[in-house]
């Protein structure tokens, strides 16, 4: 969309520009307006710290000085007092926290834009999702409980009725005591719940079916595969400590390092959707304030919406829209706004678009479909969205009005800060240096509902082994009382048999055939013996 009435690189189109950004309150300032080869240091490009709470995005190709750009917005921000926190993806922004260097063209930049340049180091937090497995910084961590049910079915994806399950597991665990600060806490007791003990105790409210349990316990699975582990556990994390500033009233700068992130995307969106859930619960409405309380820029912004389900999708939108009333500002920063759900950006007011490439057909149609975002200018923004330079963007803001900016080709300031990734020792140092390292960098493992239901079953395993042993000893002596009694009803008949095969025989011996028998024997037999001895013969 093209008005023809006006010349962009016209000094009547600069002096547009610059009434449009000039506002009352204060702001930060990001370049000058683009006219020709050189910048008009004259037609200042800024933006009111009262609109930032209207969010924004940075969009452009790779290599076109999106991370440039956050981290100046970022410093600026921090010299005005206000708190911010970045996703440090590749790295590179951990050099804030050291002056930068001078360098040639960053001073022939300063002298083009009216850029009054100076190097300077900011105050830096580094952060790490859970542990130094996502990064080298203070690990940021949250309980299960704190959570909450509600936030981690959308995390987890689950239907109405499997989130109804989930609500019952955590009412029955608080009910009775059981601490969820661990993943591995609740599986415990989804594993109880489905228990025949565990069944029993559920018959009052409702039940979980084991089809349900089965599908909870899968997709808690998966979630730990994501290293979602590191992340629920103790000492929490209290989020006001990201509304710190310094004694001098510089904003502290904290910086979430993330080298894992494009594997652990699904780790990153549970982080993001508790870290807003958490600070919109916590901090009270503000309204209209002269500058936001903090603010987000969210580097790879594309990484968060890649495959992300329906139930993300809403909370993400839900709490940037409502956010705002907290004094809480956030900035994607993207390649292409197309990156983002629409619904995501119908709520961002401040667009610092860099350059794009055109190399295919559907390139080109997502750069006419930018173009055709921004309000009327006299731009042919096609063409300038592909040959504008590294270091500058189309600009448009909220004014302190509420009404959007001029459309402005600026060049933009260049960071004070280091412009590389600062050196290891000095991210260590920074962190065995912060307060917050002896707060948060040792995990706890107090006794909770895994270790509590875990006491529970070996109590009861062990009452009964006990019963067990006591049946089969009261079996063993029932055994033995019915053998002693067939043993005592066998011995009279024994004995009376016996006297009855003595009287039998003692009948047959006295007989008065068989003692004849037995004195004619006994004579033959002595004959018999004599005869062998002496040789005689018996008559």
């Amino acid at each position: 969309m093209s008005d023809t009435t006006s010349d962009p690189f016209s000094a009547a189109y600069a002096s547009t520009v610059a009434a449009g950004y000039t506002f009352e309150g204060g702001s930060i300032a990001l370049g000058a307006l683009v006219q020709g080869e050189d910048a008009n240091a004259d037609a200042q490009v800024r933006l009111p710290l009262a609109m930032m709470n209207r969010h924004g995005l940075i969009a452009g190709a790779t290599g076109t000085g999106k991370t440039r750009t956050l981290q100046g917005m970022a410093e600026a921000l921090s010299d005005a007092g206000v708190p911010v926190f970045v996703t440090d993806v590749k790295g590179d922004l951990s050099g804030m926290a050291l002056p930068g260097e001078p360098k040639g063209f960053i001073d022939k930049r300063a002298a083009d834009i009216g850029q009054d340049w100076a190097p300077r180091g900011y105050p830096m937090e580094f952060y790490s999702i859970g542990g130094a497995a996502d990064g080298v910084g203070i690990p940021m961590r949250t309980t299960v409980t704190d959570f909450g049910p509600l936030l981690l079915a959308k995390v987890l994806g689950l239907t109405d009725i499997q989130e109804s399950a989930l609500g019952l597991v955590f009412h029955w665990a608080d009910t009775n005591g059981l601490a969820l600060l661990d993943l591995k806490d609740l599986r415990a007791v989804i594993q109880h719940l489905t228990s025949d003990e565990g069944k029993a105790e559920l018959t009052s409210i409702g039940g979980v079916s084991s089809q349900t349990a089965g599908v909870l316990l899968r997709e808690i699975a998966n979630l730990q595969a994501q290293g979602a582990d590191a992340f629920f556990g103790e000492p929490a994390y209290e989020t006001s400590d990201l509304l710190r500033t310094t004694p001098d009233g510089r904003g502290v700068i904290s910086a979430l390092e993330l080298p894992n992130l494009v594997t652990r995307p699904r780790l990153f969106s549970t982080f993001l959707m508790w870290l807003l859930a958490d600070l919109f619960a916590d901090l009270p409405e503000v309204g209209d304030a002269d500058k936001p309380r903090l603010v987000f820029f969210f580097d790879e912004a594309h990484l968060l919406f890649d495959d992300a389900s329906k139930e993300f999708l809403t909370q993400v939108t839900q709490t940037v829209r409502l956010i705002r009333s907290k004094g809480v500002g956030i900035f994607f920063c993207t390649q292409t706004p197309k990156d983002l759900p629409a619904d995501v950006l119908g709520q961002l007011g401040s667009r610092i678009q860099h350059a794009l490439r055109a190399f295919t057909p559907d390139d080109a149609t997502a750069m006419k479909a930018t173009a055709r975002t921004f309000p009327n200018s006299p731009y042919d923004l096609e063409e300038v969205l592909t040959t504008m330079g590294i270091g500058e963007a189309v600009v448009t803001v909220l004014s302190d009005k509420g009404a959007p900016t001029p459309v402005a080709w600026t060049r933009l300031c260049a960071p004070r800060g280091l412009m590389d990734p600062a050196p290891a020792g000095v991210i260590a140092s920074t962190i065995a240096g912060s307060p917050l390292s002896a707060r948060y960098g040792t995990m706890l493992d107090r006794e909770s509902a895994y270790e509590l239901l875990g006491a529970r079953a070996e109590k009861a395993a062990a009452a009964a082994q006990e019963r067990e042993a006591a049946e089969e000893a009261a079996a063993e002596r029932e055994r033995e009382q019915r053998d002693d009694a067939r043993s005592t009803s066998r011995t009279p008949s024994r004995s009376r048999s016996r006297a009855r095969d003595k009287s039998v025989t003692e009948q047959v011996l006295g007989s008065a055939p068989v003692r004849d028998f037995a004195r004619t024997a006994g004579r033959e037999i002595g004959r018999s013996i004599l005869r062998s001895v002496f040789g005689v013969r018996s008559r």
